[in-house]
This record gives C-alpha cells, structure tokens and sequence, in this order.
C-alpha cells in the first residue's frame, strides 16, 4: 500500500509542487493549509505516515502543529520534515527540540526531496 504523506503550506503553488513530486514517486498525498487544518484532519482520523510542514504559516505554524502532533501518543514516532524559507540556527533547534526530525530549507529538487524521505520513512 503507498505511503500517505500529509503536506502542510499556506502556499498552494508550494502545496501543488511538492503534492505532484510525491504522487509520481508513488505516494498518497494529502494536504492542509495550515496547522490547525492539519491537525484537525489528524484528529478526525487521518494517520499519515510523514508530515511535511512549512514553518511560518497562519493560524498555528509549523513548530506548533510539530508539538502537538508529538504530544499524541500515536504519532510519537511519526518522521516530521519541515520544508521552510526559515534557515536561522535557533528556529532549527527548536524544531529538532519538538521532534522534527528533518529541516529542509525551500526549494528543494523534486529528486532530493524524495531522497531525504527515503532516508526518514521505512519502507517508502
């Protein structure tokens, strides 16, 4: 069964870029605008098996939506990368902290996206 990846961007062109780089690799895609829209589709019972976070969105951003969902006991060891234009030390310590567990800074290629979640996903 393809992997579920749960994309989370305010930015729909980011959303659809990234969204169709995935769906060539094989992998279900959903999608969320923002944190708090992600973690509403996680409470009514999605269970993605890798979350892909902006950092600076509306409403909750990324490090937050990176609490939460750590703080749930089932997604405790739910691989979360980031993919932001935030590239400053302190915010990537803060996310590795709430347990991220990459930091990609945009853009990244199509082939070195699908490397890294590869590398962090089982099985992908």
């Amino acid at each position: 069964m393809a992997k579920c990846i749960l994309i989370v961007d305010d930015s729909a062109t980011m959303v659809m870029s990234v969204k169709s780089t995935l769906e060539m690799n094989g992998f279900k895609v959903e999608t969320a605008g923002d944190g708090e829209a992600a973690l509403a589709k996680i409470k009514a019972g999605l269970k993605p098996d890798l979350i892909i976070t902006d950092i600076n969105m509306p409403k909750m951003g990324g490090l937050e939506l990176i609490k939460n969902v750590k703080a749930m006991p089932s997604f405790r060891f739910t691989p979360i990368l980031t993919l932001t234009t935030e590239s400053r030390s302190d915010k990537r310590d803060e996310g590795k902290k709430l347990g991220a567990t990459g930091w990609l800074v945009k853009p990244v290629a199509g082939p070195d996206l699908i490397k890294v979640i590869k590398q962090v996903l089982p099985g992908a």
